[in-house]
């Protein structure tokens, strides 16, 4: 019977034709609004899974980047399916959505801060039948707003509304919630504001022991920080080449999405972690903030050239990467490369040029 309330109209004890305001209240805040003759109904998760029962989303974070107006929304699903089909058509409809990869039952989707028109309707050629209209920055909170017909209205106005990470749901109308069947459907999103910090780490092992991807893995698993959100780890093949190395010449980096008054207790985290366990003394560990891919020619040089730290601090200092390491020493240039190559795909884990 939960499942059917999506299809059918809402219960008599929600209906709003007939009097001017309810107010559901979570955590002692009243969450309605009357504009004119409208009633914007406001939502918390737990309501939401209340009224509509348990559904299948399982994470929805934000990340943006004000300065560069780009932000990151990563949404993880139960299943596989529903997420490719929403890729397909929220690519179709355009709005603020620049890009987006999948990952199993994941995506990421890359777009860009404020309100764009939508190609939306029910899903046909270059018509998506979900839709992302808006990524909005309000203070410490994200904004997104979104559009579904049909079964994708379900999506958006019953499933990523109870995912864990958002904080509230507004729904511009009554008829809003009502999901399902050939209806349409609009919301806007609030979950908390996130940034994201990319940490390059190299040479904490020798010829003897230790691993530093190993090292760097247990680093993240260990991070228990409040408002910090491990997002990956990537293996950064370096050039296999230089002399100087322990044997495969690989860096690690970390992706973190991270509340921003958590990132210097994040930073001095790693640090203290990698340094503590390291069983080298030559350990390097750079950082870069934000989403922007900084382009620079060490893309190819890390991975093609014998290069010397001081040519690596210099480009890092130009690029605005930042070395948090005590040692100062020849793990910077694993670092830098580590860092420059934390976001940019399998390819990442490959010599210079080398694809799937």
């Amino acid at each position: 019977m939960q499942f059917q309330s999506i299809f059918h109209d809402i219960s008599v004890r929600h209906n709003l034709h007939s009097i001017k305001q309810i107010k559901y209240h979570a955590a002692e805040i009243s969450v309605n609004e009357i504009f004119g003759d409208k009633v914007m109904i406001t939502l918390t998760p737990s309501e939401v899974k209340e009224r509509y029962g348990q559904m299948f989303c399982k994470k929805f974070l934000v990340i943006v980047d004000e300065d560069a107006k780009k932000a990151e929304i990563i949404e993880q699903c139960c299943h596989r399916g529903a997420i490719e089909w929403d890729v397909m058509n929220r690519r179709r409809a355009g709005g603020a959505v620049e890009a987006i990869t999948v990952e199993g039952a994941s995506m990421t989707i890359s777009a860009k801060l404020g309100t764009y028109p939508i190609n939306f309707g029910a899903a046909g050629e270059h018509i998506g039948g979900q839709a992302l209209e808006s990524v909005e920055v309000e203070g410490d909170f994200v904004t997104t707003g979104w559009a579904g017909i049909a079964g994708a209205g379900v999506g958006i106005a019953v499933c990523l509304p109870q995912a864990p990470g958002v904080l509230k749901t507004v729904y511009p109308t009554e008829e809003d919630l009502k999901a399902g069947g050939a209806r349409t459907c609009r919301t806007k999103i609030t979950s908390p504001k996130y940034v994201k910090i990319s940490i390059g780490i190299d040479d904490t092992d020798t010829k003897e022991s230790g691993a530093t991807w190993v090292l760097a893995s247990k680093c993240a698993e260990a991070c228990k920080i409040e408002g910090v959100e491990y997002l990956n780890m990537r293996l950064i093949q370096l050039n296999p080449k230089v002399p100087n190395k322990t044997t495969n010449c690989v860096g690690s980096a970390l992706n973190f999405a991270v509340r921003p008054d958590r990132v210097d207790e994040l930073l001095i985290f790693v640090r203290d972690f990698i340094e503590e366990n390291a069983v080298s003394k030559d350990t390097g560990i750079a950082v870069i903030r934000g989403l922007s891919l900084p382009e620079s020619p060490f893309l190819e040089k890390i991975k093609t050239e014998i290069l010397t730290r001081e040519e690596c601090e210099k480009e890092a200092e130009r690029l605005g990467i930042e070395y948090i390491d005590s040692a100062k020493s020849k793990g910077r240039i694993g670092a830098l490369g580590a860092v420059l190559w934390a976001n940019r795909g399998i390819e990442a884990a490959g010599l210079f040029g080398e694809h799937l």
